[in-house]
């Protein structure tokens, strides 16, 4: 699942490589998509390459690769504008359904609550995809607290040695603020969703992965608002 800025960056690079078979510069994408500096483009190229759509050739100058594009892609999607483009957000599940042998196994416990799951997250969703249902499952009393909670489907590999896999799907009890050590859904610049371990180093806020394939990002408090923390986590098999 990608952001909306994410998913035009991708977009853009897809289309000059297709048109010139060289991808543009970061000045051109930052043009491309109105943004103000270009550590806004360098934090995008991070996040599409930690989740496996592109990848930076070493050795080589502005060279990215386009991997892949997401599962579904509006096939209205066109060519940058003149100011960049406005594709629309891809919101849930990009288009596919829950597989109806797992909703019947969670449907059939007689003990448990309905959950909304609100889309995916790997490293990033867009928080409108936190805001859209997707569809329902039910979660076992035990994993669930008082206040409003929500779910989402991992994707990626970010946060296995907190034991989150690919695939799992985590209870989230939505909250506004979390303890150093917390496992939470935190926004960055209103864009960006991503889960990871909170911790707090002075007035600075990191977020944390469990892998140390990824770097840990340390933002300042303003540009990092909490959106709920983990209380739980479901696995099928």
């Amino acid at each position: 699942m990608l952001t909306k800025k994410q998913l035009e960056l991708l977009l853009f690079i897809n289309e000059r490589l297709k048109e010139s078979g060289v991808p543009p510069s970061f000045d051109e994408m930052k043009d491309a998509l109105d943004l103000k500096s270009k550590s806004g483009i360098h934090r995008l190229i991070t996040a599409l390459e930690e989740r496996g759509f592109i990848k930076r050739l070493p050795n080589r100058a502005r060279a990215l690769e386009v991997l892949r594009l997401p599962d579904a892609v509006n096939p209205s999607f066109g060519r940058p504008q003149q100011r960049g483009f406005t594709p629309s957000v891809i919101e849930g599940r990009l288009g596919k359904a829950p597989q109806p042998v797992e909703e019947e196994a969670f449907e059939e416990s007689e003990r448990g609550a309905s959950v909304p799951v609100m889309g995916r997250i790997a490293a990033g969703v867009p928080i409108s995809a936190i805001q859209n249902q997707s569809h329902s499952i039910v979660v076992p009393p035990e994993l669930l607290s008082k206040g409003e909670h929500f779910a989402l489907e991992v994707r990626g590999d970010s946060m296995i040695e907190a034991g989150i896999l690919d695939g799992d799907t985590v209870v989230i009890r939505r909250q506004d603020s979390a303890d150093s050590g917390d496992v939470v859904v935190a926004l960055i610049d209103d864009e960006e969703a991503t889960l990871k371990r909170l911790r707090r180093k002075g007035a600075s806020i990191a977020l944390e992965a469990a892998n140390p394939a990824y770097e840990t990002r340390i933002f300042g408090p303003d540009r990092v608002r909490i959106q709920g923390r983990l209380v739980g986590l479901l696995r099928r098999y």
